[in-house]
């Protein structure tokens, strides 16, 4: 495509590539006899919606506005986990998600039978029992999240099993739950944790030995009919085992008699689009100093989070070419740094620059701070040609203020 032809700074969806992922994550759903959802968090394109329910079981939420996206857009099926909910939003999360899954026996302990007689009303009006019925009884699409304590990873930010993670009950809480509110734990019928992030199969069977040596004997009860296995999951990178995800998927499925669940997010969209982006301006101050139209904080806010260097079309690592620039934007914080690259002729002012696999965590995370202007949504479809999805302007930033 000509990247010379949107108007910047523009993300652009790759159809041809997010069709290739959702393939694979299509056949990994058939071949381990399991449920694929879209983790909204990471990638909430809605436009996509249409082509990603041909290959996925749904969507699955953080909270209330994503569930209704999923819900409204997807149609498919939708679940939920929060650390916590609010009162006046749980009755609506109650209906119009399949799943509702809680982060402790206290909030469980609040909202469990609100959300399980919703579903056992729904259930008798369809005549059906409603959500994945591998055990027996109706289904009160109750979930617990759970948490392993057990580590795979190195980034404390990002790892829900760190010492003093608010994120999953652990084992020695699970059971004072147990014993402190035992009669709402009947309305429970799957469990759910997810501890991965960016991570092989190998992380996830090192996580279910933990979750089954610690969880096992309640994955066991009859009342427990799916095992949710959340994201981190990246199945669709060149290196992923596959084989060894789908091994573990089917053994658990037949060793407790649950449906799985797998909710990835970057799986779906990696490598799935870019930033376009135009050079306002060259500084000089020890080194050469590009002043972009993009942002690191406003328009990929995990450079400055995680923190880690986006690649960048045609350039290399500092000095490895023979131009070296510091990638910078017009925002007034002085960190607004993206990084250093390298490219094999001079760029000027006008020029573009296009960042990759910028379809994750972009969209979902950027903000308007200093009045900059929210990137344009485009998609390309398989042959090359570009559509504009929608443009942002001014009032896209002053609705958010008062």
């Amino acid at each position: 495509m000509d990247f010379n032809s949107v108007p910047t700074p523009s993300y652009i969806i790759d159809e041809k590539r997010l069709k290739d992922n959702l393939a694979v994550l299509k056949d990994v759903s058939r071949r381990a006899e399991c449920h694929i959802l879209l983790a909204q968090k990471a990638f909430s394109a809605f436009c996509e919606y249409p082509l990603i329910r041909e290959y996925l079981s749904g969507a699955t939420a953080s909270g209330l506005f994503e569930a209704r996206l999923g819900k409204e857009e997807m149609g498919l099926e939708n679940h939920v986990f929060s650390p916590a909910y609010k009162a006046d939003e749980i009755e609506e999360i109650g209906r119009i998600c399949d799943h509702v899954i809680f982060n402790s026996f206290s909030q469980l302990d609040k909202y469990g039978k609100i959300v399980a007689d919703i579903h056992q009303g729904k259930s008798a009006l369809d005549g059906s029992k409603g959500g994945s019925e591998t055990k027996d009884a109706i289904s009160t699409g109750v979930g617990l999240r759970i948490n392993p304590q057990c580590s795979t990873q190195e980034d404390a930010i990002y790892d829900p099993c760190a010492s003093g993670s608010r994120l999953g009950i652990t084992l020695d809480a699970f059971e004072k739950g147990l014993s402190e509110y035992g009669d709402i734990f009947k309305y429970v019928d799957g469990l759910h944790f997810h501890t991965l992030c960016e991570q092989n199969s190998d992380a996830l069977e090192i996580t279910l030995k933990a979750v089954e040596e610690k969880y096992g004997k309640y994955l066991s009860l009859p009342q427990i009919k799916w095992l949710n296995m959340g994201g981190g999951h990246h199945i669709t990178r060149a290196d992923y085992d596959i084989e060894r995800l789908i091994k573990n998927v089917k053994r658990i499925k037949d060793k407790y008699n649950v449906e799985v669940y797998l909710e990835p997010g970057e799986a779906i969209a990696l490598n799935a689009g870019y930033l376009v982006t135009e050079v306002l301006d060259i500084v000089d101050n020890d080194l050469k100093i590009l002043v972009l139209d993009a942002s690191a904080a406003c328009h990929m806010p995990d450079v400055l989070e995680m923190p880690y260097r986006p690649p960048l079309r045609d350039s290399g690592k500092p000095s490895e070419k023979k131009y070296t620039y510091r990638l910078s934007s017009c925002t007034c914080l002085a960190g607004d740094i993206i990084g250093d690259y390298s490219f094999d002729k001079e760029i000027h002012v006008g020029d573009r620059l296009v960042f990759e696999d910028m379809a994750i965590y972009s969209m979902v995370k950027n903000n308007t701070f200093n009045g900059m202007c929210l990137p344009s949504i485009c998609a390309m479809d398989e042959t090359g040609d570009v559509r504009l999805i929608r443009k942002f302007g001014y009032e896209d930033f002053k609705m958010r203020l008062s």
